[in-house]
């Protein structure tokens, strides 16, 4: 695991420890030798404060390796990368049998060169830039991971952790994966893409703005049709300038717009309360569970009753 000042030390962590708890039961000879690469003898800070320290020197790795991951770090997709961390990556990322990033250690492996044509996955909120900093890079914006032949990508911190579990259930089949997963207590094989963890709705900066105002009528009437002509008339704008505006806003039209809050206010009451699908669905505007399930799927690759099975909260 290449490691770094500033490395977001989750990133580090989760995937090794998935090999640690994998090697307590297949034993040491058949589970995984682990080392962290990082500034020579020193050591580094990650970004929550905590001193880290490494096995191996940039300098003084060289491979061959199963497996080769880069961490990501919260600076790195508005910074540019170390020289020597992408001299190094070039170096070993042809030793590696597999490679890959973990979180934002993709924009590592972009700057090294080695992301042109290939699939990729990065935590959501950094996906655009992602996919404009490397624009030969096929950047998928809503995988936990994702496998491109011999390179590995992870979305966002925890997402490092699926893809350890993922490459255990290779080595060593899927009973050893789930019982690291009971060990470390997260789920065995999340359902769904990224977009099931994050916020779906982000509102505009200007809470000022007629694209704000529209948004918090949106929320506050969801059981209702709200067609672009009653969003219009919430912003004092005609329907044809209002559709325009809407889209270079929030790069949405106004129909995608209600459908993405109806799906997270649904997602909010999925995790939050008991509420009968039926209930749910008619207060969020689907009409039906039927059309409810529908769009929840096509939005999130999962079902709703799959949704509140892991994520409603203990406490009902």
């Amino acid at each position: 695991m290449l490691v770094f000042e500033g490395v977001q030390a989750l990133d580090v962590s989760g995937p090794l420890d998935v090999f640690a708890e994998a090697n307590a039961i297949v034993g040491v000879e058949a589970g995984y030798s682990i080392a962290s690469i990082g500034p020579g003898d020193r050591g580094f800070h990650a970004s929550n404060g905590t001193i880290l320290g490494a096995n191996l020197s940039y300098r003084h790795a060289q491979g061959p390796f199963d497996l080769f991951l880069v961490a990501g770090g919260p600076l790195l997709p508005t910074s540019e990368a170390p020289q020597e961390l992408v001299e190094c990556i070039q170096r070993l990322v042809p030793r590696s049998a597999i490679y890959g990033s973990v979180c934002t250690g993709a924009f590592l492996l972009g700057a090294a060169g080695f992301l042109d044509g290939r699939n990729v996955t990065t935590h959501w909120q950094n996906a655009k830039q992602l996919a404009a900093r490397f624009p030969n890079a096929n950047v998928d914006f809503d995988r936990i991971y994702l496998r491109d032949g011999p390179l590995v990508t992870s979305a966002g911190v925890t997402a490092g952790i699926d893809l350890a579990l993922a490459l255990v259930r290779e080595d060593h089949g899927p009973a050893v994966s789930l019982a690291v997963a009971k060990r470390l207590v997260v789920v065995a094989q999340r359902q769904g893409g990224q977009s099931q963890f994050s916020p779906y709705i982000e509102v505009p900066a200007d809470s000022g703005s007629p694209i704000a105002r529209v948004t918090d009528y949106v929320m506050a009437n969801l059981n209702r049709q709200l067609s672009v002509a009653e969003l219009a008339a919430a912003s004092s704008m005609s329907a044809r300038n209002f559709a325009r505006i809407f889209v270079s806003a929030t790069g949405s039209t106004p129909a995608q717009f209600v459908e993405r809050a109806r799906v997270d206010a649904a997602r909010a009451m999925l995790e939050g309360t008991g509420k009968p699908l039926k209930v749910i669905a008619h207060e969020c505007g689907f009409g039906n569970p039927k059309r409810m399930r529908e769009v929840f799927f096509k939005r999130l690759r999962i079902l709703p009753t799959q949704y509140r099975d892991q994520f409603l909260t203990n406490s009902l």
